[in-house]
């Protein structure tokens, strides 16, 4: 039995990873922080864990030693507090964006502030188990992956290793409205954010950085482009990706390059059927889950192969991946507590 705390656990990935922890076997939750919520039941903030634990939120300056620390806190803030915390826990998974990228400069043009800890920058492992899973094995510190970049570097890794694909990979993305957290904006007020179809970022999207970081191992010359549409949905993220097939590539090459890599992981399903209409991945009945459905499309007509991936945001985009790398770094079973199949209909 480990001992877990939760840094920043009023939002919503920290509501996320408590929901999780309360039904793994092997962890006790020992303190769960937050500064507006101090002294107050967790159960006013999520109240989805009413009468599922009695925790009540800790002042982050009270924050008491740990086997594991999970930290989520707004992108920009974990470099802040990082050499501080690594004292308190042997083991830390920081869930923000701030030790993903391995380039202080890289981070620096991408986030348009000054990296303050540059120097724990290669202490962290970047926490997408399907291409790490090894390296978390035996890390102390963790880096979970932005969720758009999740679900199009799951996608695009067995393309690009194979070498099936050349030119541009243009990244369509339909975000919810979880992805932009829980502090409350203009542009998540319900009478804006209700109905819309809004394109936000059709070109510069940060998470590019983590894609070309995570997949140029297998090819030094990506080119890569996302444009995210924001959608009328409060969680889930759904890719279509638009690549270039090379010569003679047919779908038996597609299907063999997906099966090799992902016939044996316990959270990558390929989704590919003739009838129903759930043909392909859909985000809706992932709600909940920590799985990422693949499906593709061959387009003879234009050549093109068209990619289609689907999650939940809050779980394999976020405290799921936590989850899953936090059983690799302690040799437990790695589904644990991250067996939920969904729901259907929601």
């Amino acid at each position: 039995m480990i001992k877990v705390s939760i840094f920043g656990a009023s939002g919503y990935a920290g509501g996320e990873i408590l929901r999780i922890l309360l039904n793994h076997p092997k962890v006790k939750v020992k303190q769960v922080t937050s500064r507006q919520f101090v002294n107050q039941l967790v159960s006013l903030v999520h109240p989805n864990l009413r009468k599922r634990t009695d925790l009540v939120f800790t002042h982050p300056d009270k924050l008491e030693t740990c086997d594991l620390l999970f930290v989520a806190l707004p992108n920009g803030e974990s470099m802040n507090y990082m050499p501080k915390l690594k004292n308190l826990a042997n083991k830390i998974i920081d869930l923000g964006a701030d030790f993903r990228l391995r380039n202080k400069k890289v981070f620096e043009y991408w986030y348009k502030k000054e990296h303050k800890r540059p120097e724990l920058l290669t202490q962290f492992v970047y926490g997408i188990a399907e291409l790490h899973r090894e390296q978390l094995k035996k890390a102390s510190c963790v880096a979970c992956a932005g969720c758009e970049a999740s679900v199009s570097i799951l996608s695009l890794y067995p393309l690009i290793k194979h070498h099936l694909i050349e030119g541009k990979i243009i990244i369509d993305a339909k975000m919810s409205s979880s992805q932009a957290g829980v502090k409350p904006s203009l542009s998540s007020h319900h009478p804006e954010r209700a109905g819309a179809v809004r394109s936000y970022m059709p070109s510069g999207h940060r998470h590019t950085a983590e894609i070309i970081q995570e997949l140029s191992t297998y090819n030094s010359n990506l080119e890569v482009a996302i444009s995210a549409t924001a959608i009328d949905m409060v969680r889930g993220l759904l890719v279509t990706i638009h690549t270039l097939p090379k010569k003679n590539v047919i779908e038996k090459d597609v299907w063999n390059a997906y099966r090799t890599e992902y016939q044996n992981e316990p959270f990558v399903r390929i989704v590919k059927e003739q009838q129903g209409i759930y043909r392909y991945p859909e985000p809706k009945i992932l709600q909940g889950t920590n799985y990422c459905d693949i499906g593709f499309e061959m387009d003879k007509i234009t050549n093109r192969l068209v990619v289609i991936a689907a999650i939940d945001n809050l779980v394999k985009g976020t405290a799921g991946q936590a989850v899953q790398a936090m059983n690799l770094m302690y040799g437990f079973p790695e589904t644990m507590s991250l067996d939920f199949p969904g729901l259907h209909p929601i």
